[in-house]
């Protein structure tokens, strides 16, 4: 799985980020749900880019098993 940053917000909210996906920005309540939800659209962005034939970061290559 590519890297799930997080950082805590001065609102207290926590923002979850995986750089090598652009747009794959997220807020969670905790560190804990930030992560999870960056995951979650994580994989299913490269989910969409694989059905779409589009290249997928050489970091997220070994999430999926091509048949």
């Amino acid at each position: 799985m590519p890297r799930i940053e997080v950082e805590l917000e001065d609102d207290g909210r926590w923002i979850g980020e995986v750089t090598a996906l652009p747009g794959v920005l997220v807020y969670g309540a905790t560190d804990a749900e930030a992560r999870t939800k960056a995951a979650a659209l994580a994989l299913r962005v490269l989910a969409d880019q694989l059905e779409h034939g589009k290249p997928v970061p050489d970091e997220a290559l070994g999430i999926f098993a091509l048949a």
